[in-house]
Parts: C-alpha cells; sequence; structure tokens
C-alpha cells in the first residue's frame, strides 16, 4: 500500500472522467476531490451543496452520451426518529466527462423525488410491505433490541437498457433507472424510479409505470433488503447483481441468535451473484463468498470488470468483528472467467 491522501469525506466512489479522477462522497454537503495525475496528488475537498445533508454507498457509476451520471441521495425529510430512509431521495447527477466536476457549475442534478413523497405504506397491500407495522416518523423494537423503522428506499444503482426489446427501453437514450435497496423488513424486493432528461438543464425523476398503467416501484431482487452492485457487460449484454443471500427471513424475531444484528431480514454472511438480460428476471450465478459464523460478514460489497475476470471488493468480518454489521476487514475476490458462469 502507498499512501496518498487523507479527506474527510464519507460515502465516497472514486470514478474517471476525461483524464482525471475523482472522488464524490459527502461530509454533511457533497464533496469532491480531483487528481489529474492517476492519484498520485490530490486537490482538497470542494464543496458542490451548502448546508444540505447526503447519504450514498459504493454503488455503480454510469456513463452514456459523453456524460458520467452518479446518484447521490439527499435527506429531504429530517423527522424521522432513527434510521431515515423514508425522507431520502435518489438524486441522478450528470456532468460532461471533459469538464471539471469540482465546479458545482459542471453538473446537473436530478429533481427530488424522497420515498414518502411517492409511497404511503397505508396504500400498500397483497404482498407483504411493509412486514412490520411501524409508526410514520419512529421506530418500534420488533423485540427486545431489534428495531424496525419505517420504510423507505437507499443505496442507489443506476441503470440504462439499451435492449430495443425491453418494454422500458427508450430510443433516444435519455432515460435512466435507479434501482434500489428496499427497506421492507422482508426480502426479494429492491425499488425504482426512473429519470428522463427532457432537455440539457432538467432531469425529471417519476415513478415507472407498466403497460397497464399502474405505477410499479417494488421490482424482484434476490438480494434487495440489502446494498447491492449491478453491472452491466457490454460483452453479454447482462446486467450482474452481487448481492447478499438471505436463508432465514422468516424466522421469528425473538427466536434470533443473540449475534445477529437486527431483524430476520439482515442476515449478512452470504455474498452471491447473478445476471440478468432485463434486471427483473435474475439467473443464480454462484456464491462469492460465505462466512464461517453469523459475525463473519460478507456484504456491501463492490464490482469492476476486468478482462474476463470480475474483482470483488467486501466489507467483511470475523469472530473479532463488534458485530455483522461493523466488519473488520475488507476481502478481495476474484471470480475468474465469470463469464463462464452463464447458462
Amino acid at each position: 500500500w502507498q499512501h496518498r491522501a487523507d479527506y474527510a469525506i464519507a460515502h465516497a466512489r472514486p470514478f474517471v472522467a476525461g483524464k482525471s479522477v475523482y472522488i464524490l462522497g459527502q461530509a454533511g454537503d457533497l464533496n469532491i476531490i480531483k487528481s489529474d495525475d492517476d492519484g498520485e496528488k490530490w486537490t482538497s475537498p470542494v464543496k458542490l451543496t451548502n448546508n444540505e445533508h447526503w447519504h450514498q454507498a459504493p454503488c455503480n457509476v454510469h456513463y452514456a452520451n459523453g456524460n458520467v451520471y452518479i446518484v447521490m441521495e439527499k435527506k429531504v425529510y429530517n423527522d424521522i426518529n432513527g434510521w431515515n430512509v423514508n425522507g431520502v431521495a435518489p438524486i441522478l447527477m450528470r456532468a460532461n466527462v471533459n469538464d471539471d466536476l469540482t465546479k458545482r457549475e459542471s453538473w446537473v442534478f436530478a429533481s427530488e423525488l424522497a420515498f414518502r413523497d411517492l409511497i404511503d405504506e397505508k396504500d400498500l397491500d397483497y404482498f407483504g410491505v411493509p412486514f412490520y407495522e411501524t409508526p410514520r416518523r419512529t421506530f418500534i423494537e420488533v423485540s427486545k433490541g431489534r428495531p424496525c423503522h419505517p420504510i423507505g428506499w437507499l443505496e442507489t444503482n443506476i441503470v440504462q437498457f439499451v435492449d430495443p426489446d425491453h418494454i422500458w427501453y427508450d430510443e433516444t437514450g435519455h432515460t435512466f433507472h435507479l434501482w434500489m435497496r428496499a427497506h421492507t423488513g422482508k426480502t426479494g424486493f429492491a425499488c425504482i424510479v426512473k429519470v428522463i432528461e427532457t432537455n440539457y438543464n432538467t432531469m425529471v425523476t417519476i415513478p415507472e409505470k407498466v403497460p397497464s398503467g399502474k405505477k410499479i416501484v417494488y421490482v424482484p431482487c434476490p438480494g434487495g433488503q440489502m446494498k447491492f452492485h449491478i453491472l452491466y457487460d457490454e460483452v453479454t449484454k447482462l446486467y450482474w447483481l452481487l448481492s447478499t443471500q438471505a436463508t432465514d427471513s422468516m424466522t421469528k424475531p425473538e427466536r434470533l441468535p443473540k449475534e445477529r444484528y437486527n431483524l430476520p431480514d439482515n442476515e449478512r454472511n452470504r455474498l452471491q451473484l447473478h445476471f440478468s438480460k432485463n434486471c427483473i428476471d435474475w439467473c443464480f450465478a454462484g456464491m462469492v463468498s460465505i462466512g464461517k459464523g453469523i459475525k463473519h460478514s460478507r456484504h456491501y460489497a463492490s464490482m469492476v470488470i476486468d478482462g474476463e475476470d470480475l474483482y470483488v471488493l467486501s466489507r467483511s468480518g470475523d469472530e473479532n468483528a463488534r458485530d455483522p454489521h461493523n466488519g473488520n476487514f475488507i476481502s478481495f475476490h476474484t471470480i475468474k472467467d465469470f463469464r463462464k458462469l452463464i447458462y
């Protein structure tokens, strides 16, 4: 390892734009740093917002139309007592790859759509969401030491459909879908919305619809209850999903082992890989890593494609970890010839 820089930015992601490398994250406000020499030297952090509160995780970065696209999440409402994913809005950000992205004027921000402004949990029925009933603005203890917070979304990935046969394909190339972790108290769902570029300076965030005219927010997603990562592979024309596998989410909360973190849907020690041609129908590709015990987490992972191989970084833990959520090391995994997993 070589020490290059220190920066007080959380939820940060590196990405390349033009001839520069950037790291974008938050310190309350959005902050960005830049390197013009392949990461040898870095600028001081530059604020892109003022007096706001942002969030994210190491999710994907997308390139299209000569632009770089990245999502950060703005805390629009701050009246939640507890984990606030109900008042969060995913904001798609766009910039030309050749501009100086440390300048606020280089960025276009999509419109805000917070979860609570789209979804009223009282209107949901027939598919078990929310799994536990909570007050609108605070949490309940489902069992001792196991809180459940109001439903919401977070940790957003970008998906662009390029297959003309896909129902949500936009031939103009100006529609992007946001795929988010769904906090419902249950497993197997992700949340989605879409963003449309209406002109050069405007991007609008709206719910997607199915052919019947019904709005669709919840879609099937293996591991969608936890942070996941989606990559599109140009070679195979497939989407790859790196996520957490659940095995016992129907266990009564009071019957969980003491070492288990939070609710039954919060199992964190099994890292899995899927592929799909449409982001709805997922095919199981295999297990990336399975921890030996409850505290041996393999979760909150990211991945990149390098030739024929897939590289994975996982927030991991062992018996010395504080708990399954707060791991004590980062593990690196190589999936060689990952395309051979396709069937």
